[in-house]
């Protein structure tokens, strides 16, 4: 790897230690070493409002066309000491980066142009705490299906009848599905919403429309004009001008720039909406091929639903063996309109909201009907290549990825730049989407491909398979045949997907030689129709993630390998419960959870969200919302709140000394924490080339490459000079407890789970009920050591805690591959429900000589 530079490619400046460089397609310290960044998202729950949850439909309009909101709080609560536990829980799993999500509505929900300033201070004040406990942060301006309002998260409830929308009739239309809504509004049942019907959003009208809007209006909408300009760029202005003053304010913070917040992601998962589409009346085409999952209409069956008409559409199931055709179903919105009544505007003006609207846009009537893409009377499409070229020229094919996120990107990037001159700008196009070419002028010297990669089948169907599917090849034209993707047996499912995150790495090089970091991986715990919660077969599998564990362990491992690709696990929720997972449209990805704590005479794992019917009946928010920022967390604490408000009583855990064991503290709520929870280098002298974790054996294998150019270099200010071999800095790994704690903390912690069910009251390695207590400051975890065994092929090594440092030698001319292994002494952790009533035997078998510290 070539010299880092002592000055930044993007200002000039000098780089102060704590510089992160993107160079030769990785992140790289001011010493030369390459960075592994792994971390997680922080949050799925930072999509809602505080104390606000997608399955609770009272006040849920009423609440929007007010502007009311609360992110504050969101994703952790400061004022009780919460915050510390999730933080030094997600720092002792060994992440050093997190992805920090945030929407549009949290900024702007009030109003167009009214921010929510006191939310942008606590954001602040979250971000100085994650700096605290050392984690690199990057931003995520996150949406899905455009916002709550319209099935998902992200922008202000305002936008959408900016657009000329009336998101009342969502659900009537079926223009989106809305969760507190389903099956329908005046008999709601969330609980019964399949699993990922959510994403069919994209396929329908509301989504569809509000992406072209915003992307380009200008091009195809050029009669909807709000206050003097078109809707794409009063959309765009208030989404640039929300985010911008967050920015400001981390920047105005003076103490979180580089040293903490790194860089910023671009909009997740935008969607292209119509934009390119090349015949709206070919179902067949990748524009129209949206998940068939339930109610499927056809865009012209979507369009006369947006204006009332009944319509009879396909309906579809989804399998093991894919979507099935599972007859039709009839759509009847009794004539409500999904469009805005002329009425709720008086010669143009919203007085809600404040803007006028130009003449030519006539609410009542569908935007596309006014563009001439589909003629009401005659219920038929018009232009069915309306939006396959550009009005202007219809000689030229729209490509939305380089027509129009391109444009919108670079766009974001320069207003970010202007308050954050250093940022690492992550470049996420649309899913299995390539990134465009990319100007060096806009990048910098700093950036980083964030692609997001799912298990796609486990995903949909909620269970972990014997066979799968490289969707991503099939995308890409890898098969002549659909066959030829399908992938037999966990060994071959486990290659395919590395080959498939081997191909996102690849997609970096067309931006330039930056690393890659997958912005979202991850996997449901609800599968099997939530075994693992002890809702199947009279609670014999409670607790047991062993599916769970193979395929997040098959994801994460694809990250491993050759590919040894950064990544940011979706996701942790600390209000995650067993009955409404995250929170959001029946997502249940967080991989801790309160619900999952071991009860104890300590703390209670019931969950705040628990009382489904209370929830759903009552207006309990606003009370929640006040109590979670003058109290607590949900997952972790007692709300302060009458029984009468649903809320389970608890007791406070507001810091670590609720547990006396840094791995029982560990692994207390987490699920399929062995997966994720993994060794690898943070830091590497020459490049890692390859990584092997065998969880089973608790073996971890690295090999590296180091060339001549790899010696670090040592800073003296900022001045850097070549180390000697007496000074030289080692290459680190992370050795979790999760895999290698000594038998010590195992046996004591094993053993008080065998206890409260029962099996074994012996106590064990002369005092196995004498563990200290954990501090607030993690510092038992922080200097917990490891119990391993370690092979190398060159040089020394020596532990520090948890962290593995090994020198080896520099070559002076060529190239040289040295290998590391990695086991632990006493072989793989047993769980507790491995043993028999001879558990103290076994638990402490080569331990007599361990006492405890």
């Amino acid at each position: 790897m070539p010299r880092v530079p002592s000055a930044s490619p993007a200002t000039g400046k000098p780089t102060p230690d704590y510089f992160i460089h993107t160079t030769c397609a990785n992140f790289v310290d001011v010493h030369g070493r390459t960075l592994l960044l792994r971390g997680v998202n922080l949050s799925g729950s930072s999509k809602m409002p505080v104390a606000s949850q997608s399955q609770v439909l009272h006040n849920f309009w009423e609440d929007a066309e007010r502007g009311d909101g609360d992110f504050t709080g969101r994703p952790l609560n400061l004022d009780d000491g919460s915050a510390d536990v999730h933080l030094a829980r997600l720092k002792g799993w060994g992440f050093n980066m997190l992805r920090y999500v945030v929407t549009w509505e949290s900024l702007e929900h009030e109003g167009p142009g009214k921010y929510d300033f006191e939310f942008m201070d606590y954001t602040v004040r979250v971000l100085r705490k994650c700096k605290d406990f050392g984690f690199k942060v990057f931003m995520d301006p996150h949406q899905d299906i455009w916002s709550r309002f319209s099935g998902g998260s992200g922008a202000p409830y305002w936008t959408l009848v900016a657009c000329g929308i009336n998101p009342r009739h969502m659900t009537a239309t079926q223009a989106s599905i809305i969760h507190c809504e389903y099956p329908l509004p005046h008999q709601p049942d969330p609980a019964s919403l399949p699993a990922m019907l959510w994403s069919t959003n994209y396929g329908r009208l509301a989504a569809q429309t509000l992406f072209t809007l915003f992307f380009a209006g200008r091009d195809f909408a050029p009669k909807c004009i709000i206050d003097g300009i078109n809707i794409q760029d009063y959309l765009e202005h208030h989404f640039f001008t929300a985010f911008g003053h967050l920015a400001d304010c981390i920047r105005d913070a003076g103490d979180l720039l580089d040293v903490c917040v790194i860089g910023w992601d671009s909009i997740n998962e935008p969607f292209e909406g119509f934009c390119g589409n090349p015949d709206l009346a070919n179902q067949e085409t990748t524009h129209n091929a949206s998940l068939k999952k339930g109610s499927h209409p056809t865009v012209i069956q979507s369009l006369r639903l947006g204006m009332g008409q009944k319509q009879t559409v396909e309906n579809w199931k989804f399998s093991m063996f894919g979507p099935q055709r599972d007859g039709d179903v009839t759509i009847d919105p009794k004539g409500r309109r999904i469009w805005l009544d002329p009425e709720a505007e008086q010669d143009g003006i919203n007085a809600r909201w404040g803007w006028k609207r130009g003449p030519e846009w006539k609410l009542g009537t569908c935007v596309w009907a006014l563009h001439g893409v589909w003629d009401i009377e005659t219920g038929e499409l018009t232009n069915p290549q309306y939006f396959a070229s550009f009005p202007s020229d219809p000689y030229r094919p729209v490509v939305f990825i380089a027509d129009y996120w391109k444009v919108h990107w670079q766009q974001f990037v320069r207003l970010i730049r202007a308050s954050h001159p250093e940022a690492i700008h992550f470049v996420q196009p649309p899913v299995f989407v390539q990134p465009p070419s990319l100007d060096e002028s806009d990048l910098c010297g700093r950036a980083c491909y964030s692609g997001h990669y799912y298990d796609g089948l486990t995903l949909v169907t909620r269970h972990w398979n014997w066979f799968n599917a490289d969707a991503l090849g099939l995308l890409r034209g890898k098969y002549k045949f659909m066959w030829q993707a399908v992938k037999f047996g966990e060994e071959t499912i486990r290659k395919s997907l590395q080959e498939q995150l081997g191909m996102l790495k690849q997609d970096t090089e067309i931006i330039g030689s930056y690393p890659t970091l997958i912005g979202e991986i991850g996997t449901p715990f609800d599968m099997d129709s939530k075994r693992s919660y002890g809702y199947t077969d009279d609670g014999k599998y409670r607790g047991d993630y062993t599916n769970q564990q193979k395929a997040l362990d098959a994801s994460l491992n694809a990250a491993d390998g050759p590919n040894c690709i950064n990544w940011t696990v979706w996701t942790y929720c600390p209000e995650s419960s067993h009955e409404w997972g995250d929170g959001w449209n029946m997502e249940d990805l967080s991989i801790w959870s309160g619900d999952d704590l071991r009860q104890n005479a300590q703390y209670e794992a019931a969950s705040a969200y628990s009382s489904a019917a209370t929830l759903l009946k009552q207006d309990v928010r606003h009370s929640l919302a006040r109590a979670v920022r003058s109290t607590s967390t949900f997952s972790l604490v007692t709300l302060g709140q009458t029984r009468e408000l649903g809320v389970p009583q608890r007791e406070k855990i507001t810091s670590l000394s609720s547990w006396d064991n840094p791995l029982d503290f560990l692994t207390d709520g987490a699920r399929a924490v062995s997966a994720f929870s993994r060794p690898y280098p943070t830091a590497t002298v020459g490049v890692p080339i390859d990584m092997q974790f065998d969880i089973s054996k608790a073996q971890f294998k690295l090999t590296v490459r180091v060339k001549p150019e790899d010696r670090p270099a040592k800073r003296h200010g900022f001045q850097d000079e070549l180390t000697s071999e007496r000074t030289m800095l080692p290459t680190e790994i992370f050795l979790p407890l999760v895999h290698y704690a000594p038998p010590c903390l195992v046996a004591s912690s094993l053993q008080r789970q065998a206890n409260a069910r029962g099996e074994c009251e012996d106590q064990l390695c002369n005092g196995g009920n004498q563990t200290a207590s954990m501090t607030s400051d993690m510092t038992l975890i922080s200097q917990s050591s490891v119990d391993v065994d370690v092979e190398v092929s060159s040089g020394r090594w020596e532990l520090d805690c948890q962290t593995l440092k090994w020198w080896y030698d520099v070559p002076a001319d060529g190239e040289v591959e040295y290998s590391i292994t990695v086991s632990r002494t006493n072989g793989p952790i047993k769980k507790a429900e491995d043993l028999s009533e001879n558990c103290c035997e076994k638990l402490c078998a080569s331990s007599q000589q361990c006492n405890l510290q």
